[in-house]
């Protein structure tokens, strides 16, 4: 059972014989009996837990007591009152109030009708998120209805929708649409809750591109059909990459770019967004190792995350002089002893390369530990962030043209 369904009431025309009556087409062939208001029927489909009906003090909140439900004479005096506002344009939070309690007996479920703002300004349309908000709990199920809201309503509940995934942590199961077709008098129903799925993809990158950190596509894609071991494998490959093991990582995202080539098998947003995620994943086709770190460090350095561009260059010039003198890379003690052996050699020559190595290595140890360096070059670059980025950009230039460490 789905816990909550919020609807919008807005305000179709009204004849002699009451508000116009719109047949509900939905897209497995369900159709509506004939109402003005499309919130019973998704009642009578989705048989909520609650009922939050939002409207402005011109909305048609008459016909919420009218030919839909059969009321009979029941709280005769409360609906003529609240027929009286609705003409006016006027009605008033305490009558819906007084009004409520009607509507829960007969539909057997909590029902909360609360006065909007027209949303026309900025503030109006901050507020209505509030108070959506306000009547969520924690952790809902929603459905959130927008077919008679305002025609700028839909951005609005996109908005709105994302606000209650973030505040309160909620399930949307659905945002409903259906639009009137003046030529037959039905409207065909239509879910769309893709945006949202859209929206996340794009919340993923903006995240992936603050901190580097691809498992947050592992969810997404795992939604949109990617298979278990693959996502887990992205997962995997994303806890290595975070502790710079480059080479384990690149054995697990080999696996997930190849499972990747098949687009066609993934959900149309994963299909729409995934050539930007293959691109902030290229680093892996690089040939060597060192090559890997180079394009790691590039990466850090454009999203401001000076500690792993610095970890990388200097373990890129590491790699590069274990590969000069044929010694494993992932051997640590031949990784010490080449590192010791270049520094030995370097010391005793001048010139930009001694200069960048040792700049490089003492910026590496200052960012690393986080203690105050024993030079004032270090701390004057470090203090401007700018400059910082400005050294960095340039060690890295070094690195790629082959002058850290000086390529024979």
């Amino acid at each position: 059972m789905n816990d909550i369904l919020i609807t919008f009431l807005g305000r179709v025309p009204r004849t002699e014989n009451g508000y116009r009556t719109t047949v509900y087409s939905f897209a497995d062939g369900e159709q509506s009996e004939p109402v003005a208001f499309f919130g019973w029927s998704l009642r009578d489909r989705l048989k909520p837990k609650r009922i939050l009906v939002l409207g402005t003090a011109g909305s048609m909140w008459d016909h919420l007591f009218e030919s839909d439900i059969d009321f009979a004479d029941e709280d005769e005096d409360n609906r003529l009152a609240l027929i009286d506002e609705v003409s006016r344009q006027q009605v008033t939070q305490q009558r819906l109030d007084a009004m409520a309690p009607l509507l829960e007996r007969i539909l057997d479920c909590k029902v909360r009708l609360r006065i909007i703002p027209y949303c026309r300004q900025e503030e109006e349309q901050i507020e209505l998120l509030h108070i959506m908000a306000e009547e969520v709990t924690e952790g809902e199920s929603v459905h959130l209805d927008i077919t008679h809201g305002f025609r700028h309503l839909p951005m609005l509940a996109l908005l709105s929708a994302l606000h209650l995934q973030l505040v309160r942590r909620a399930t949307i199961s659905a945002i409903w649409y259906a639009a009137y077709d003046p030529d037959t008098g039905n409207a065909p129903v239509y879910d769309l809750s893709g945006l949202l799925r859209i929206a996340g993809w794009l919340q993923a990158l903006t995240a992936f591109d603050k901190d580097g950190d691809y498992r947050v596509f592992a969810p997404l894609l795992g939604e949109a059909g990617l298979d278990g071991e693959t996502v887990t494998a992205l997962k995997v490959a994303g806890y290595h990459e975070n502790i710079l093991n480059v080479g384990a990582a690149t054995g697990e995202l080999r696996k997930v770019l190849g499972a990747l080539h098949d687009e066609e098998t993934l959900a149309p947003e994963a299909r729409l967004l995934l050539p930007h995620v293959k691109k902030r994943l290229d680093w892996v086709a690089e040939e060597r190792q060192f090559e890997k770190q180079q394009r790691l460090a590039c990466k850090s350095l454009e999203r401001g995350d000076y500690l792993r561009a610095t970890l990388y260059a200097f373990e890129a010039v590491i790699t590069r002089l274990c590969q000069i003198n044929r010694v494993d890379i992932s051997d640590f003690s031949g990784r010490e002893y080449v590192k010791e052996k270049y520094e030995d050699t370097v010391r005793g020559i001048s010139g930009e390369e001694r200069k960048n190595y040792f700049l490089l290595k003492r910026l590496r140890n200052q960012l690393a530990h986080g203690t105050r360096g024993d030079r004032g070059e270090i701390q004057q670059i470090i203090l401007n962030e700018q400059r910082l980025r400005t050294v960095l950009k340039r060690l890295l230039e070094a690195i790629e043209g082959g002058n850290l460490p000086r390529l024979q």
